[in-house]
């Protein structure tokens, strides 16, 4: 039977490293921080970044290009998918549940785009419910009387 005598330390919990209580310890004198220096006195370390006073390596390399903190990013989709499936009617609802977009994790939320890709002999005529669609693949669904509709 438990009771508060007889209480000891849950199993699997290891005592946390005393530094510094005395040389039988074995983490006495300097206690594991070696002799002298920056690292071995308290509050001293140094960044992860610094180079022992060498430039920096990101201030060495050239800064190129922008990205734009109000840039959308879309889930993207070609005109060619359609080709192979028998549905007419799709919705961002029915390409998720087909796989044919993430539907999960950050690509999960992004708004969907329809392209074009490289097919330009699309023949099926659809009606796609997106956010967005390149100009290109909203004239070949009208072009083979479907419908490009934006949500």
């Amino acid at each position: 039977m438990l009771t508060l005598n007889n209480l000891g330390k849950p199993a699997g919990r290891k005592n946390r490293k005393r530094l510094g209580k005395g040389q039988g310890s074995g983490w006495g004198k300097q206690a594991g921080r070696g002799h002298k220096g920056k690292k071995s006195r308290s509050g001293g370390n140094v960044p992860a970044a610094f180079e022992g006073g060498q430039m920096p390596l990101n201030r060495r390399l050239p800064k190129r290009g922008f990205r734009s903190i109000f840039r959308v990013e879309y889930r993207t989709l070609n005109l060619s998918t359609f080709q192979g499936l028998e549905e007419k009617e799709y919705d961002i609802a029915k390409l998720e549940q087909l796989g044919l977009i993430p539907s999960k994790g950050q690509k999960g939320k992004a708004p969907v785009k329809v392209l074009a890709g490289t097919t330009e002999e699309f023949t099926k005529a659809v009606h796609v419910k997106a956010n967005a669609f390149s100009k290109t693949a909203k004239a070949l669904i009208e072009q083979n009387g479907g419908k490009a509709e934006v949500v």
